[in-house]
């Protein structure tokens, strides 16, 4: 019973990283993650890293609409709280008919697009509406907002169809078209540059945002030169990942920080440019998994946004059209600063406060989502329920954690695009659900699709290291002669030890296990990696207790149960209780034994509840989902498919 326990502490036992892959790029992590991009506004690229580093918010610079009575009440709809969505649809139809002069025609057309493409999942009605603006407005002169806008919507929405080969040849004509439009060439620049970052072709990336920064210094756009700079130090970040120098982004960071902080502008401008490269700098340190490096630059970030979120947009005008350009708008950064928040909680451990924040960020998304469907609110909702999962399966609440990953396969299922992003995360989350429940095959085949699914090299790593854990529990010793990978993440490296300590321990060679896991509790210790604190001294008293030696095996358990209640763990939990109950039975400690014994009975009997329920409902089918689309319909289940004496 004790041996099993060592391999249910793993899962979840990294940060199970979700990987931020979306329809645009930007910055974050965890299974690794990727974050989205806001509607119609420049973006930076692939994982949080991908979410924060990219995503560009504008507003148009254009003249506005004609003020006749239908424009009137189209406004009046649409400004509504929430939108009257179906009515404002319904005026803009009705100019149609009526054949209005182009330049109305166009901005119709634009306008009907733009509604149903951010407020309808009616993507083909609004792919033809805005494909009409960008051939109507092409043809007339000095029709830049309607004509620019018409092509980024446009290629935002090929992007989410997965189209990407229909969306760059359009931004490239668009760019080539709107080199005396300062503004539209900035963010569709950007807006290519994201595309190339959605194929990992990062150095067509930074060829870009090189012209970019060339043509902003021509026109004096300091505040694009700036986000480019930032956003250039994201793709050397993103870039890292596959060849494993992280280190190489620490001084282009601390560059962007000084200049950042010395630059003079609009003091909205400003702290919004802090959000941007405090974001990046945040999940640059969680990618690294130094969650206790991390602290003084996520303070900082909270109090940034919590500055920022005090100001209001119109109390400085700006008087250069490029000062209208935002990489994000403000109240998608308080929902991404809440994200980063969990990334890091779930991280080091903090599991109820991960729980807190991520109520906070779901509880606001729900709000912003009733008046705008920007794909980025998805990517953020996927993300932030991934993470929750996690915490979930870490605190004994499977069924809980079941229902959450049907609810991403259905999030999944509104967006090819989404999916194709989050498709690995998934199946490595359906693998730790199946390692809770003790499906060690169904967990083996998820994780083997995950790693398929992949080419990110820390989520790669953390599939490897979880699956190795399949293999030690099974017996399947063969297979652990590939556990192998060059990592740099520090987190992931301290959980390879374990997993070697693990390994050793099974084998009986206890002097070599003690080795590995000392040196993972040196790491973890280092980066207050909570979680991998608290299985490698419950492992270490395991092999105390089995040597004989029950004063250094009590000197770790004793700590192992007081950090896995604060966290709380409760595989680690029940573990540490069977410990201590046979500890205190060799000691001669009748009561301190009752005591454990007692404790060890409830932890098991929550388990095995929960199991129960886990295991009946209709979602438990997804243990078999190994290829294509998630299902839309789950069959009802008759009871548990696996043993529930094995959890003990």
């Amino acid at each position: 019973m004790l041996a099993s326990s060592a391999c249910e502490a793993l899962p979840a036992l990294l940060p199970a990283q979700t990987h931020f892959n979306h329809p645009t790029p930007y910055p974050i992590s965890h299974v690794p993650h990727r974050i989205p991009r806001p509607t119609s506004h420049p973006i930076p690229t692939r994982t949080l890293r991908a979410a924060a580093a990219a995503a560009g918010s504008g507003r148009s610079a254009g003249p506005a609409a004609p003020a006749g009575p239908r424009s009137l009440s189209f406004s009046h709809f649409r400004t509504s709280s929430p939108p009257k969505v179906r009515l404002c649809v319904h005026c803009l139809q009705a100019v149609l008919p009526r054949k209005p002069p182009a330049r109305m025609e166009a901005r119709t057309h634009l306008q009907l697009g733009s509604v149903l493409y951010h407020h309808t999942r009616n993507g083909e009605q609004a792919r033809g509406h805005l494909e009409k603006a960008w051939l109507i407005s092409q043809q007339i002169p000095q029709f830049e907002d309607v004509k620019f806008e018409a092509a980024s919507l446009l290629s935002e929405l090929y992007c989410q169809e997965n189209s990407v080969d229909t969306a760059k040849p359009l931004l490239r004509k668009a760019i080539q078209i709107s080199q005396q439009t300062p503004y539209w060439h900035c963010r569709l620049l950007f807006q290519l540059a994201q595309l190339h970052t959605l194929e990992k072709d990062l150095v067509s990336a930074c060829d870009l945002l090189g012209v970019g920064a060339e043509y902003a210094r021509v026109v004096g756009f300091a505040f694009f030169l700036l986000s480019n700079n930032i956003l250039g130090c994201s793709y050397l970040d993103i870039s890292t990942k596959f060849s494993s120098s992280l280190q190489e982004v620490h001084p282009l960071l601390t560059l962007c920080g000084q200049i950042v902080e010395n630059w003079q502008g609009n003091p909205i401008q400003k702290e919004s440019l802090r959000v941007f490269f405090l974001v990046l700098q945040v999940t640059h340190y969680l990618d690294a998994g130094q969650v206790k490096s991390v602290k003084p630059c996520l303070k900082q970030l909270q109090q940034c946004i919590q500055t920022i979120s005090t100001l209001h947009d119109d109390e400085i005008l700006p008087s250069n059209p490029a000062d209208l350009f935002h990489w994000l708008p403000k109240e998608h950064m308080c929902v991404l600063v809440y994200l980063v928040t969990v990334m890091h909680s779930m991280q080091a451990g903090y599991l109820e406060k991960a729980q807190k924040y991520t109520d906070k960020a779901l509880m606001q998304l729900e709000k912003l989502k009733m008046l705008d469907c920007s794909p980025i609110l998805s990517s953020f909702q996927v993300i932030l329920l991934e993470h929750i999962i996690m915490c979930r399966l870490v605190t004994g609440h499977k069924a809980t954690a079941l229902q959450e990953i049907s609810q991403v396969c259905q999030l999944c299922q509104q967006s090819p695009r989404l999916f194709s992003n989050h498709a690995a995360q998934l199946h490595t989350l359906l693998g730790l659900y199946c390692i809770s429940v003790n499906c060690m095959d169904n967990a083996e085949a998820q994780f083997t699709t995950a790693l398929r699914l992949t080419t990110h090299q820390e989520l790669w790593a953390f599939i490897v290291t979880n699956l190795a854990s399949v293999y030690i529990r099974e017996g399947n010793r063969p297979s652990m002669s590939t556990f192998c990978f060059v990592c740099s993440s520090h987190c992931l490296r301290a959980a390879a030890f374990y997993i070697r300590g693990l390994f050793s321990f099974f084998q009986g060679r206890y002097n070599e296990a003690k080795r590995f896991l000392r040196e993972t509790l040196k790491m973890s210790n280092a980066e207050d990696l909570n979680r991998l604190t608290a299985c490698s001294l419950v492992l270490l008293g395991h092999i105390f207790y089995v040597l004989g030696n029950h004063r250094e095996s009590n000197n770790m358990v004793v700590p192992a149960m007081q950090l896995a209640s604060k966290i709380p763990d409760m595989s680690v939990q029940l573990w540490s209780s069977a410990l201590l109950r046979d500890l205190n039975k060799a000691c001669g400690n009748a009561m301190d034994a009752h005591e454990a014994a007692q404790m060890h009975q409830n932890f098991s009997q929550q388990l095995l509840q929960d199991h129960i329920e886990a295991c009946s409902l209709p979602e438990h089918n997804l243990i078999t989902w190994t290829d294509g689309p998630p299902p839309v319909q789950f069959q009802a289940q008759n009871g548990p498919t696996t043993s529930l004496a094995s959890l003990l």
